[in-house]
């Protein structure tokens, strides 16, 4: 069942597909009140009750003991300190000594304290008094998620071929390097599908350019790529370059489809190409636009996006930038004490995403100005829903691959997300882990994180056991910064490692995406905490290392440095599974703590007892599996 309470005026999202009735905030369960502008209201827990949601978060499966906020971040550190990420996921669900979910939809900031404050007590502070909070209630935490998945629409589904290993890296700037990677693998027999162009490809950062220096006759390039049954993925900022000449830049000042300033001019930020426009996405006319600039690039054959930047990012506004050198010019010379020299540098160092740059821009929604303030959260999802509307318009559902980092609920039903600016850290393989479920509750089916981790140098075994985790991620991309190590499979010693790995992904590609597919279609999960199967199994409950994979698996992934092997608890007799290359061992265990010896070029599985999963053969690329000759273990 599932109520809905209004208040105010809210601003369509589009998060709901579904209709229900409007109940006035007066008969609210909650107790409530309205401070400063803010609605707040909140609940008590007992001791093992258990707080699951906020999709792409920091922390735990079980959100308990941190305060979060709802607001779309461009933040690379992704530590136990922050609240926020790259998205806006704001459903909630208790599990324990009460059972109910809730969903806010409101695109502004909202800030959860789920025992921080009080350990026995969530209080929810909404930045407004214009929103719609659902409440849904069932049997269930798996049917309360699906109650609210049906109510939020069905979950995107890839093409086939994106469940295939995939390798980026800022940047792969040109045709050789290209072709050095893929050769490298192919030299190596492992396994890819899909070589990433980051923001080297384009003419000066342009979006909708492609450098004719770097990429000559680029259509020709990826038919190319194509007949080795590789797919390009180019990246798409949403910040377009101010420059006289440059075509999307000029139609979208003539047409007035940029962001505004409160007095009707441009604003102006700078990210990679410099000064840039924000499209207002939140204008179906605007969408439209920017929607069908990405044809330049179908057109040439490109079947897969990465929308990127779109929180929005701002490395500095022109206002904001003037200001601070205007400042530094003004000390030049001075003997700058402690406390002025901190506010020197601290002036430089807030200039990117700075709170003021946001409250300063403005869209246009149903005519009237808007501030982006109460609309931050679905300015990237509105982004990623133009490049969903056109491509679904021109090709049909599902025929292409498209992520994005920022989102907001109801953006599932167009794309999938991966998890951001990661970092080569042995905890983010947990956090990853952790991630999963949280998303999948908010519909977001495809996703992943950057494999081996994005900033900072990645050691071998990390990757490797990045990697083990990520055979089961639909998104299996291995992603890494400008001036980090190469972390390319074939560039580590003993390459034959990750041969073992890669092939294992692509023998389970039929299982994974018959498993997505029929989660996308029931509304479902393909990953679940153990609480999920096992409420009452204390130790499944207060399990966050493990995670169950659809009806028949359960995963557990090699998190620590320097170790030949994790414990793993089994809520019930399973089979413990080794996967490594075309090799199966398998070994019955009993329910109870057990101590397991993973190899680095090896992948732990546990299935469930009479339950089964199919292998195929492994193959250099999706297109070559063949899906008609399975082998059953279990």
């Amino acid at each position: 069942m599932i109520r809905k309470f209004t208040m105010g005026a809210p601003i369509e999202t589009q998060a709901v597909v579904k209709e229900f009735a409007a109940n006035e905030i007066g008969s609210f369960p909650f107790d409530y009140k309205v401070e400063n502008g803010k609605f707040i209201f909140g609940f008590d827990m007992q001791k093992n009750d258990i707080v699951y949601g906020l999709g792409e978060a920091p922390r735990g499966i079980n959100k308990r003991g941190w305060v979060y906020e709802s607001f779309c971040s461009d933040d690379p550190f992704h530590t136990e300190t922050k609240s926020s990420l790259y998205a806006a996921h704001n459903f909630l669900m208790l599990s324990g000594s009460k059972l109910f979910g809730i969903f806010i939809d409101f695109p502004a900031k909202i800030r959860w304290d789920i025992g921080f404050t009080t350990d026995s007590r969530t209080e929810i502070s909404i930045d407004g008094t214009d929103f719609d909070i659902y409440i849904i209630e069932n049997s269930s935490p798996r049917e309360i998620v699906r109650e609210f998945r049906s109510a939020i629409g069905k979950s995107y589904i890839p093409p086939f071929w994106a469940f295939g290993y995939q390798q980026s890296r800022w940047s792969y700037p040109d045709k050789k390097a290209v072709d050095g990677i893929i050769d490298g693998y192919d030299k190596a027999q492992i396994p890819l599908d899909c070589v990433y162009l980051d923001i080297d490809y384009m003419e000066s950062y342009k979006d909708f350019t492609v450098d004719e220096n770097k990429f000559s006759d680029f259509a020709n390039y990826v038919a190319e790529k194509k007949k080795q049954g590789i797919h390009l993925i180019p990246i798409i900022d949403a910040g377009v370059k101010k420059e006289e000449g440059y075509s999307v830049y000029e139609e979208g000042r003539d047409k007035g489809y940029f962001c505004k300033t409160e007095d009707g001019s441009d604003f102006e930020g700078g990210v990679w190409p410099g000064i840039v426009g924000f499209p207002d996405f939140l204008r179906k006319d605007v969408r439209e636009w920017f929607g069908s600039k990405y044809r330049v690039l179908t057109d040439a054959g490109i079947d897969g996006f990465w929308n990127d930047m779109n929180e929005p990012a701002i490395f500095y506004s022109t206002k904001q930038l003037n200001k601070a050198i205007e400042k530094a010019s003004s000390l030049k010379g001075k003997n700058l004490d402690l406390s002025q020299y901190f506010e020197l540098k601290d002036t430089f160092t807030g200039l990117s995403n700075n709170p003021l740059d946001y409250s300063s821009i403005y869209h246009t929604l149903d005519g009237k100005q808007v501030c982006h303030d109460r609309v931050h959260n679905i300015y990237g999802a509105n982004m990623t829903k133009a490049a969903g509307e056109f491509f679904e318009k021109e090709f049909g559902k599902g025929k292409i691959l498209m992520f994005s980092r920022a989102s907001y609920i109801g953006a599932h039903r167009s794309s999938g997300i991966w998890f951001g600016d990661n970092h080569s850290w042995w905890s983010h393989i947990l956090l990853n882990l952790k991630m999963l479920p949280s998303a999948n509750m908010c519909g977001f089916l495809y996703c992943g994180a950057d494999l081996g981790g994005f900033n900072e140098n990645a050691t071998r075994d990390l990757v490797l056991r990045f990697l083990a985790l990520g055979v089961f991620t639909p998104l299996m991309r291995n992603h890494a910064a400008l001036g980090t190590r190469d972390q390319e499979c074939f560039r580590f010693e003993r390459f034959e490692d990750f041969r073992d790995i890669i092939q294992v992904r692509y023998r389970l590609i039929p299982y994974l995406y018959d498993t997505f597919c029929k989660a996308s279609e029931n509304d479902d999960m393909i990953f679940r905490p153990l609480s999920f199967d096992y409420p009452d199994d204390r130790l499944a409950c207060e399990c966050e290392t493990q995670l169950m994979l659809g009806e028949e698996c359960m995963i557990c992934p090699v998190y620590e440095q320097n170790v030949g092997g994790r414990y793993v608890y089994l809520p019930e007799d399973m089979t413990f599974v080794k996967l490594s290359g075309t090799r199966v061992k398998t070994e019955p265990m009993t329910k109870g703590i057990h101590y397991i010896e993973v190899a680095l070029n090896e992948v732990p599985l546990f299935i469930k007892k009479d339950k089964k999963i199919p292998l195929c053969d492994p193959a250099m690329r999706t297109s070559q599996l063949d899906t008609s000759n399975l082998e059953y273990i279990g």
